[in-house]
């Protein structure tokens, strides 16, 4: 019989690309989730019955532990950016990921991969980097051989950053982002997959692995490359610090007064905190390199998912030809 792993968080952004990678490669795809009816996009990635979504709340032992069994590895993709009720920092970073890794050496799983972030420290500016350092250790204390991956910010298709500062284009001439000069080492999300399955199918040792792309970029610098992939022009802005501190703290306090019920999606204060630091990969960490990986560019991905930002969606290369016929004629 084929080998099973056990996908926490397996239908999210990073998730998703581990799960089809793994189908491909003739294992059977266990995806464990909060809603599994809202995850049944994850099915078509193997043959019937191959990936199959299952329910699992991260917080409670039993739940982890029903949809482990049996498992010969297990990935924990969970993460939040943003602390909306019971799931806070502490309790998905930490002890959900104490949980899966607990779990995991009690039923003898052999091999485990953990997905942090590139800013993991205990000594870190925001709660993020603190809680994501301490889930790290809480992972190792008990898989001590587990893969740790910290990726910079990760891009693709389905990814919560080029989407969200595109849409944003839409909304007026301005474009206003928080600590233009900080900078970041954008990694392909399905590079990030390649370097979890390294660790899974054991190609690699453990440990931990910074991810970032072949390109170091400023915060203001993938916002213009992304306004000429688009075809827009805006002027990006970057807010003065107590501006941007206004603003998070604007729309923290939108969401504590609307009980949550309003998620704060565009800035909070922790995030604001945490842009405070570059996230590049640091010069002495293992990375692509050492997992025989080439990582892809930016430039040669961002066209293919962010077109429909561009004035005429899909056909704005043909309004495009028809203009320069009109002027050449």
């Amino acid at each position: 019989m084929s080998k099973l792993v056990t996908i926490y968080g397996g239908s999210g952004f990073v998730g998703r690309y581990i799960a089809r990678r793994m189908a491909k490669d003739g294992w059977r795809v266990r995806v464990a989730v909060r809603r599994p009816n809202e995850a049944m996009h994850v099915k078509p990635y193997g043959v019937p019955g191959q990936v199959e979504p299952v329910f699992c709340n991260i917080r409670d032992d039993a739940s982890v532990a029903a949809v482990m069994q049996g498992c010969d590895a297990v990935v924990n993709c969970v993460g939040v950016l943003n602390e909306l009720g019971k799931n806070s920092f502490q309790a998905v970073h930490v002890e959900g990921a104490e949980r899966i890794a607990r779990i995991a050496a009690d039923q003898g799983v052999a091999t485990m991969v953990h997905l942090s972030a590139i800013g993991a420290d205990a000594a870190a500016p925001s709660a993020y980097g603190r809680s994501k350092a301490a889930g790290e250790a809480a992972v190792l204390k008990h898989m001590p051989k587990a893969m740790i991956l910290r990726p910079s910010v990760v891009f693709g298709t389905e990814d919560n950053f080029f989407n969200r500062f595109a849409g944003m284009t839409r909304l007026g001439p301005v474009l206003p982002i928080a600590r233009a000069k900080t900078l970041f080492q954008p990694v392909f999300v399905d590079d990030v997959a390649r370097a979890a399955v390294k660790g899974l199918l054991g190609e690699v040792e453990g440990g931990v692995y910074e991810l970032g792309g072949p390109q170091v970029k400023s915060f203001r610098a993938l916002m213009d490359e992304m306004l000429v992939v688009i075809h827009r022009r805006r002027l990006v802005v970057s807010l003065p610090g107590f501006a941007a501190w206004m603003m998070a703290f604007g729309f923290d306090m939108m969401q504590a007064a609307s009980f949550q019920l309003i998620s704060n999606g565009v800035l909070t204060r922790d995030q604001l905190r945490g842009l405070a630091r570059d996230s590049v990969v640091s010069e002495d960490a293992k990375g692509f390199a050492d997992l025989d990986v080439q990582p892809v560019t930016l430039g040669s991905v961002l066209p293919e998912y962010l077109w429909k930002f561009r004035p005429s969606g899909q056909y704005d290369a043909i309004t495009e030809s028809a203009r320069n016929l009109r002027h050449d004629g």
